[in-house]
């Protein structure tokens, strides 16, 4: 509600009645919301509303008008120009009692005019047109800065392809020269996503994701920003876009320095998720170039420190890491890992269980050397209590078995060595 629709006249009347409360002539108030209209317009049945109420209620799916209740002939909204410059009369005349003049709408966009700018864009693709391929860009983007209801008309008509084949043509012609036009595209995308088949073949070409590295390298903040979100959209879709990433030149580096020395929430966590779908491709060798570089320490930091879903992430990454000797290795020599998986158990997520248990199984059960240790470890920190309680309230058949194997090795280290946080069964709902 208005602010100003409390506000009351100051002084009396000259009947000297008692001060008297502004109101919103009855034809200036939307007969849905009941509020002043900032953008009225008229349908077929003749009633007039605010263009959003109504594009609500027909959005809902109704096919009536809510006044007449008859059955709309045509869903057009025909501007009430008249009606808007009164109120917006009528509110300059009682500025003084904190009225805000209602500003005078933009005509909303339509298929026609998207499917027209559409084309001119694939016309420019066609010439590589750079200074007209932007241009075209750079109206979709204002158009979607205007309001909702103009984005959603943009992705609906085939928008996200056209631009994603730009993006290809000239992310192959030069990456470089074409710098301005990528950031745009990928910018102007940010609200369209996920993406449809043949977009994300467009992104996943080798000219696509050499593009989007160097963007990440090269370009500033927000520039990188969107470039990991579609890289992150990218790969989540096909692994095999993940191996063509990962044979790019520097690109592993650059992830890993997103996480070494963060620089936004959104780009570590975008950049986990990518990691992650790098580090489960069945080639060993990306999982030990990353261990190589250093990424279990600062992913068990995040671990430690972050909210749930960067947490699973992190945890995914380390789970992933374990699945090789190097992996295993640098995770035992770091002081937080046991504590710190042990601590997620029951504390995050499912997930966040599954991860941390089967990596403790990893850690004591792929790694001879280790088991021991490890496993006195897990005891002192209260993993066989959380073990117990974590088959007593459910988990999955995976986690199940695992958990119970590890019981079976905990065992025999168990006299002595037990230490709980009672913390971590605080309010948690049991089943028995």
């Amino acid at each position: 509600m208005f602010g100003w629709r409390r506000r009351k006249a100051k002084g009396k009347k000259q009947d000297g009645s008692h001060e008297k409360q502004l109101e919103i002539p009855k034809h200036f108030r939307c007969p849905i919301s009941l509020d002043l209209m900032k953008d009225p317009v008229t349908l077929s049945s003749g009633v007039t509303y605010d263009r959003e109420s109504i594009e609500t209620w027909l959005e809902a799916g109704n096919f009536t008008c809510p006044v007449t209740e008859q059955v709309l002939r045509s869903f057009d909204q025909i501007p009430n120009h008249t009606l808007r410059k009164m109120i917006q009369e009528w509110c300059v005349e009682n500025r003084n009692y904190g009225v805000e003049r209602i500003p005078t709408p933009r005509i909303p966009v339509d298929s026609v005019e998207v499917s027209e700018i559409l084309l001119e864009i694939t016309a420019s693709n066609n010439r590589l047109d750079q200074v007209g391929c932007l241009e075209s860009v750079e109206k979709i983007k204002n158009w979607g800065v205007e309001s909702e209801r103009n984005r959603r008309c943009i992705a609906e008509n085939g928008t996200v392809p056209v631009l994603t084949a730009a993006f290809h043509a000239f992310a192959t012609d030069s990456f470089e020269k074409n710098a301005n036009l990528l950031e745009e595209i990928l910018s102007v995308m940010n609200w369209m996503y996920p993406l449809d088949v043949e977009s994300m073949t467009n992104l996943g070409s080798h000219s696509s994701l050499c593009s989007l590295v160097w963007l990440l390298k090269c370009r500033d903040v927000s520039a990188k920003q969107n470039a990991m979100i579609a890289l992150k959209e990218v790969l989540c879709s096909d692994q095999q876009f993940a191996e063509s990433l990962a044979a790019i030149d520097e690109a592993k580096e650059i992830l890993f320095k997103f996480i070494k020395d963060p620089i936004s929430p959104s780009i570590t966590k975008a950049s986990l998720t990518v990691i992650f779908h790098l580090v489960s491709s069945p080639h060993e060798k990306i999982k030990s170039e990353f261990v190589k570089m250093g990424l279990v320490s600062p992913v068990l930091e995040i671990i430690m420190e972050s909210e749930k879903s960067m947490c699973e992430k992190a945890l995914g990454v380390l789970h992933e890491l374990c699945h090789t000797k190097e992996g295993r290795e640098e995770a035992y020599e770091n002081a937080l890992t046991i504590p710190v998986l042990v601590k997620k158990i029951l504390r995050v997520s499912e997930l966040a269980t599954d991860y941390s248990v089967s990596t403790i199984w990893k850690l004591s059960k792929l790694e001879t050397k280790f088991e021991g240790r490890v496993l006195i470890e897990a005891l002192q920190v209260g993993v066989f209590q959380k073990l117990l309680l974590l088959l007593q309230v459910g988990c999955g058949d995976d986690t199940k078995e695992k958990a119970t194997e590890l019981l079976k090795l905990l065992n025999p280290y168990r006299a002595g060595l037990e230490c709980i946080d009672s913390v971590d069964f605080k309010n948690l709902k049991r089943s028995f």
